[in-house]
């Protein structure tokens, strides 16, 4: 059996510790980064269906003008206005379960 020289042996310890090393600190990253956009997620969804709502109230005093006006296309506009209410809202939802 051949024995490593003491200089090749000695390079292989330093590779292996110094890989060892990296994956410990790329995991403590992952970690960090991790619990960083943990923490954004409730806000965020929080602030995106806060939108929806006042989305879907402009969206509701838009199409009672038009209502009142007697225009044709209210029902285009209500249709339109539900569905952006609604995208706002159900994407708050899913990016906290997502996240969760």
């Amino acid at each position: 059996m051949k024995r490593l020289p003491k200089k090749e042996a000695l390079w292989l310890f330093l590779f292996i510790a110094g890989t060892y090393t990296v994956l410990a600190q790329s995991s403590a990253g992952i970690d960090q980064a991790t619990a960083e956009v943990s923490s954004y997620v409730d806000p965020v969804s929080n602030l995106i269906i806060a939108i929806g709502a006042v989305v879907g109230l402009i969206g509701g005093v838009r199409v009672y003008i038009k209502w009142q006006s007697g225009d044709q296309d209210t029902q285009k506009a209500i249709m339109g206005w539900f569905g952006a209410c609604l995208f706002l809202i159900l994407v708050g939802v899913v990016i906290k379960a997502f996240f969760a």
